[in-house]
């Protein structure tokens, strides 16, 4: 291993280090299902009925009886059943009930053919295939019975889980409350989004971007701003965002400057677990604790910050809120169409485009330039090629990993 980085932690010892110490929080509200989207479910959820809640048509066709079919037999109609307007007069032997899907089995209903496999005729119609008993019949509380588990606690909630609440008439739901995050970035070369620079500024990208994160992950956000480096500035920003949040996170001032005085502050006010990474990008990145709250250190470059928070800041996180529900995605094989520069020492998240090929196979390329101020290299990519920590350059036609991005960083 090089020399330059030896020492540093891996990014697996370095998610088990902060996740192993994490309690989640439990503090829970009642919020409507309208308020629900991307909350976190704070206690299992139980159905409050039977789904389907009544035996119904999973056809449009016809309900009969087993006894009244034979060969070419001409079946009269009855009457009909619709979703919301059942058949409930009376059912003659030997006729059937035209009925369409999701509308109330008629009683006595063995079977239900569908009008595809069957015949119109003067007078009625006529069975064109072999019936079984129960068929196309959905029977009460076969998807879902009522008492039973449809959610477990820590689910986070979305498009998938909210209309299934809403098909049992559950209107509200117990929540975890959002986690609070207090952010500000350090560095007097910095100027807030939207104002004029003065020579020798840049915009804070690194904020307004761990800002937009935070609000797509669903945190309560605590903006405190641009902090001066200034030992006396920070240790008041310091105070006040562990005073208010659960978490703490700054941008910049982990590296090994000069004028980098947040990790002297967090040793002064917390604890530091980790402070040194083998990712690229993202080395100087900080983790630790803080009286009441617990503190992630992004780096300054804008790539390393986004990187960093998503590797290890989300996990964070959806941990800290109880949530279950995966939310990396899995890595998968694809093959690399260009070369890709690389050194080995430290594992690297290269920022591409991953495609499938003519012959079905997933096929990746780079975005271009890979540097940590390079921040269009996001824009362009749906995924990072993780390229292995003592790997070297990849050839073409190579096999890499890819991790696809996330609802985080998708559009």
């Amino acid at each position: 291993m090089e020399p330059f980085t030896a020492g540093l932690i891996s990014l697996e010892d370095a998610q088990q280090k902060m996740l192993q110490q994490l309690t989640p929080i439990s503090d829970s509200l009642n919020v409507s299902l309208f308020e629900a989207a991307g909350r976190i479910t704070a206690k299992p959820i139980l159905s409050p009925l039977d789904v389907p809640s009544f035996d119904n048509s999973a056809m449009d066709g016809y309900a009969l009886h087993l006894a009244d079919i034979a060969p070419d037999r001409v079946l009269p109609v009855a009457g009909k059943a619709f979703a919301g307007a059942p058949f409930n007069g009376a059912w003659p032997a030997g006729s059937v009930i035209r009925i369409m899907t999701g509308a109330p089995i008629p009683a006595g209903c063995d079977a239900v053919v569908m009008q595809e496999q069957t015949e119109q005729r003067d007078g009625g119609i006529v069975i064109t295939a072999p019936v079984q008993a129960a068929q196309n019949i959905r029977r009460i509380g076969e998807d879902i019975q009522a008492g039973k588990q449809v959610l477990d606690a820590g689910v986070r909630l979305g498009a998938a889980e909210l209309p299934l609440l809403a098909s049992l008439g559950i209107a509200e739901v117990s929540v975890l409350r959002k986690l609070r995050v207090a952010i500000f970035s350090t560095g007097d070369e910095l100027q807030a989004v939207g104002q004029p620079l003065a020579e020798g500024q840049i915009y804070d990208t690194n904020r307004f971007t761990v800002a937009l994160m935070l609000n797509k992950l669903g945190c309560e956000v605590i903006d405190l701003g641009v902090i001066a480096d200034d030992q006396a500035a920070l240790r008041t920003a310091f105070t006040e965002a562990d005073r208010q949040a659960d978490v703490v996170i700054s941008t910049g001032g982990v590296s090994v400057g000069e004028a980098d005085f947040t990790r002297a502050m967090l040793e002064e006010l917390g604890a530091i677990t980790f402070w040194k990474l083998a990712i690229k990008p993202g080395k100087p990145f900080a983790f630790g604790r803080l009286a009441n709250s617990w503190f992630c250190g992004l780096p300054g470059n804008p790539v390393s910050a986004a990187v960093t928070f998503y590797q290890l800041v989300q996990p964070l996180l959806a941990t800290l809120t109880g949530q279950t529900t995966r939310i990396m995605p899995l890595r998968q094989r694809a093959r690399a169409t260009q070369r890709l520069k690389k050194s080995p020492g430290r594992l690297d998240f290269q920022r591409a485009i991953v495609s499938r090929g003519d012959d079905g196979v997933l096929e990746v390329r780079s975005t271009g330039a890979q540097g940590s101020h390079v921040f269009s290299s996001f824009a362009l990519a749906n995924c990072f090629v993780v390229l292995e920590r003592d790997r070297g350059d990849v050839e073409p036609g190579e096999w890499v990993e890819i991790e696809a991005f996330n609802t985080l960083l998708e559009g």
